[in-house]
């Protein structure tokens, strides 16, 4: 064999379809070898680009349309929409948003109206503790300085005043405390009742400790019960004492810009109350040290303003107060 050509570099001549059809059972056709030659060499990938053709051609079970919807994906071609079974593309992505694009535009407006039903109805219920926190302050008993001097006896009017802050933190944080403890386990239909049940209670207390500050300071508004509730309620949505040497500091109606501060105020004390309802008892510890907490502060800024304004301790008398006999005619 020596000269001879080795078997690895002869030209392969591939059979034509019609030798192959023509060419007897016996006869002087391709033996078993070649053919083998011929399928292992129809395995290796050509590079003229017909790698899919025999891909395809290889597949026994006929299911051309899966490769050809694969290799339109692999190839960045969108994929048929309608095989379910093909890639998930782009294309198919935007075709089914396409689909639920008329129920979304539908839901839209129902979506809008659930909105405005919510904001309507959490403004509503706003308004009615407003109105309940207006409604419950002539009721508030308030100590006179006359009072408030013979309870505290030998104490001067910064001393007393810290009695004040003191009483009332604590009166504020066993509230926060007991809504709490009622939220221990968290019922959300309860939950708006409870918050409006907190807010009322420290609103209440806390009024009474800016009146008692006022009469501590010597700056008491003037007026019958009324006039004097409406202008504590006024420091206490502004979170400021009151000046009686300025008319204009002293709301002496109702107004509408009044209620809007005391909206204003309450949705910001509830904001701050949701914590207190933590359930398992947690809301109780933070309930009690935030209500501790903005008494404090709220007591410091109207203190902070009174002092200004302060009247002389020896020189500070101020008539005493019948708040029963006021609040009867206030009711008659």
């Amino acid at each position: 064999m020596t000269g001879a050509t080795p078997f690895r570099k002869r030209p392969f001549r591939r059979k034509k379809a019609s030798e192959a059809q023509e060419a007897p059972p016996g006869g002087t056709g391709p033996t078993d070898a070649t053919q083998a030659s011929a399928e292992s060499t129809a395995l290796v990938p050509s590079s003229h680009g017909d790698a899919p053709q025999r891909e395809t051609s290889r597949r026994e079970d006929g299911s051309l349309s899966d490769a050809a919807g694969a290799h339109d994906g692999e190839q960045g071609l969108p994929a048929r929409l309608g095989d379910e079974k093909g890639p998930v593309t782009g294309a198919r992505r935007l075709a089914a948003l396409r689909r639920g694009a008329p129920a979304l535009k539908k839901g839209v407006p129902a979506l809008r109206q659930g909105v405005r039903k919510g904001g309507e109805g959490a403004k509503a219920a706003l308004g009615h503790l407003t109105d309940r926190v207006i409604e419950n302050a002539p009721r508030v008993p308030v100590r006179d300085l006359a009072t408030l001097r013979r309870q505290f006896p030998g104490l001067g009017p910064e001393q007393l005043a810290d009695k004040l802050v003191a009483g009332a933190s604590n009166g504020t944080s066993t509230v926060g405390a007991g809504i709490g403890a009622a939220a221990m386990l968290p019922v959300p239909p309860a939950m708006p009742a409870e918050l409006a049940a907190e807010i009322t209670g420290v609103a209440a207390i806390e009024l009474k400790l800016i009146a008692e500050l006022h009469e501590v300071y010597g700056q008491r508004p003037p007026g019958n019960l009324k006039q004097r509730t409406i202008a504590y309620l006024g420091s206490w949505a502004e979170e400021r004492g009151i000046d009686i040497t300025k008319p204009t500091t002293l709301n002496v109606a109702l107004g509408g810009q009044m209620k809007r501060e005391l909206r204003q105020q309450i949705m910001k004390r509830m904001v701050r109350n949701l914590p207190n309802l933590m359930p398992f008892m947690v809301g109780a510890a933070v309930g009690a040290v935030m209500n501790r907490r903005d008494t404090r502060k709220l007591a410091e800024r109207i203190r902070g303003d009174l002092r200004m304004r302060q009247v002389p301790w020896d020189a500070l008398e101020l008539p005493e107060l019948d708040h029963a006999r006021e609040l009867k005619e206030l009711e008659g």
